[in-house]
């Protein structure tokens, strides 16, 4: 047996694909992986498994057709698990088409490939296939600070660029599944965080400027709130849905840490000082506030009792230990992040945030 992993040099992606040739429940099923490795995919991520058969990397697109048809024929996949998307809300506010192209067009693609994958499989083949497609909580839109958590009903409210993008392409699953009868199964998560983040989201740049004494900005007054899931955790909720989710069902995934950002920032700082303290004092000196972006959704938050109720499932970790193990994993990898502090991230950093 055999998966298809879109987007596995990507940060979740990637820490999927280690987590599962790790785990000894699967650590013999192969996985193919299909990246583009556009700027946020990078292959260091999987540098463990250099030289692994149980590790098969294609650097491609999942808007080829016939590139898609190809794999799914070859290697004849019992799933396919779809990571391949442009995540990132700021750069999407700048240049939506690439969004509309990856994460609309794309995930279309992969549909009908897998469609016609799947319309020539029989007996156990076709009763053992799945096509689990990972999204976000933002589709549903902001909440009021009162408010109850995203439930799986609700209704989606989109409102950047990115979280429309991410809507179609869970309309289009579950229009895939409702029309064309293949067994789909959709993940909505919240704001992941851990090893291998690309150092544009929150948590991974204020680690990362802190470091280099640069400043730690924070849009408007910090007070947006997110719900925080460290990546090891995803993964695992991922497992659970892969192995026994209802078939055309939606689960979401949460880590029940409800955060403004700027408790974020400061939580980091204060571990900063604990783990590598600055001799010029405190890390909270180098925080700044910027203008707010457009359309911020002031909060975001999960409820996961779905797939703890139907596949017994929470996560391991607190945000206090996630958050220490992601300090720590970025103070020990620094060689990591010098390779991909490329100029072209640079000037990407300088576009968005100015002096900061």
């Amino acid at each position: 047996m055999t998966l298809l992993v879109t987007g596995g040099a990507g940060f979740i992606g990637s820490n999927f694909v280690l987590d599962w040739l790790a785990d000894p429940a699967t650590r013999d099923e192969p996985i193919v992986n299909l990246d583009l490795l556009s700027y946020a995919g990078n292959l260091k991520n999987l540098a463990a498994l250099q030289g692994d058969a149980r590790h098969i990397f294609v650097q491609g697109d999942i808007g080829d057709r016939a590139l898609v048809d190809g794999l799914l024929a070859a290697h004849r996949p019992r799933a396919v698990v779809h990571f391949a998307a442009e995540s990132h809300v700021d750069r999407s506010i700048h240049g939506p088409g690439e969004f509309m192209r990856t994460n609309v067009m794309g995930t279309f693609t992969l549909l009908e490939a897998a469609r016609a994958h799947y319309a020539g499989l029989s007996g156990d083949d076709r009763a053992a296939f799945r096509f689990h497609h990972v999204s976000t909580d933002e589709v549903y839109g902001s909440l009021a600070a009162d408010a109850p958590a995203f439930t799986e009903s609700h209704t989606y409210e989109p409102n950047s660029p990115y979280s429309a993008s991410k809507a179609a392409s869970d309309h289009l699953v579950r229009a895939w599944h409702h029309t064309y009868g293949l067994p789909v199964l959709t993940t909505n998560c919240s704001n992941n965080y851990g090893p291998y983040h690309f150092p544009e989201k929150l948590i991974p740049l204020m680690i990362v400027n802190a470091l280099a004494g640069k400043a730690l900005p924070i849009y408007g007054d910090g007070l947006q709130v997110r719900d925080w899931l460290y990546v090891g955790d995803h993964c695992s909720a991922i497992r659970a849905v892969l192995a026994r989710g209802r078939v055309g069902e939606t689960y979401n995934v949460g880590g029940w840490n409800e955060k403004p950002n700027r408790e974020i920032v400061h939580t980091i700082c204060a571990l900063l000082d604990q783990l590598r303290p600055h001799p010029e004092g405190p890390y909270t000196r180098l925080i700044t506030h910027v203008t707010d972006r457009p359309g911020h959704d002031r909060r975001y938050a999960i409820d996961a009792r779905k797939i703890e109720r139907e596949l017994g499932w929470r996560p391991a970790e607190t945000f206090e230990s996630g958050i220490r193990k992601t300090v720590q994993w970025y103070l020990d990898h620094a060689d990591w992040v010098a390779d991909v502090q490329s100029g072209g991230y640079r000037d990407w950093m300088s576009k968005q945030y100015g002096a900061a």
